[in-house]
């Protein structure tokens, strides 16, 4: 395992790393805030991997953030996935804590929207939820497409570590993706897309 040592001062003027990581091309594409929206969509393009960051996301209600894919532009999200997902959790005044998987948030050949974490209770305007997703080549037009997702969230006063993947079961090219929350609207929020080669 090779040690790696920053080259520049300072982080916002990074450009490159000495030893075996390099910063790739990894691009900003887009960048949506929420302010009391029903869904947040993206296009997506011929880039082999993408990265979304969901930073604060807030909900009006007690809800999840969820996911679904487009093959025909954003007319339809229904693409048929299969997903696996496990969880956990603590409270703060330390009463529970478990891990677990989540067979109510695993797909099995379903159209339906994914789940990426426990439902939150937004009431407290301090909680909130953020975290990372992956897609793995959604231009592609022979191979399904790979997904993960780690996501962090606070509400009803514990934290909830909750980790998701699976796939698209399409070789049809993903044109579009879209995120809701599975009650209500994404009060508040930013999730920005990243496109690496």
């Amino acid at each position: 395992m090779s040690l790696i040592k920053l080259k520049n001062n300072a982080l916002d003027n990074l450009t490159s790393f000495e030893g075996s990581a390099s910063l790739g091309d990894m691009v900003l594409i887009s960048s949506a805030t929420a302010s009391s929206s029903a869904s947040i969509e993206f296009d997506l393009g011929s880039y082999k991997e993408y990265k979304f960051f969901f930073v604060n996301i807030h909900g009006t209600t007690t809800a999840s953030l969820q996911l679904n894919f487009s093959t025909d532009n954003g007319s339809n999200y229904n693409v048929t996935k299969t997903s696996s997902s496990f969880l956990a959790e603590h409270t703060e005044n330390n009463s529970y804590a478990a891990v677990g998987y989540r067979t109510t948030d695993d797909l099995a050949q379903s159209t339906s929207f994914q789940t990426l974490h426990k439902s939150s209770d937004y009431t407290n305007s301090d909680e909130g939820t953020s975290g990372f997703l992956h897609i793995f080549n959604p231009a592609s037009t022979t191979f399904v497409k790979h997904f993960i997702s780690r996501i962090s969230s606070a509400g009803a006063a514990r934290s909830h570590d909750h980790y998701t993947a699976g796939y698209a079961n399409t070789t049809d090219d993903l044109t579009n993706i879209k995120f809701q929350m599975s009650s209500g609207d994404i009060d508040d929020g930013k999730i920005l897309m990243f496109g690496l080669n």
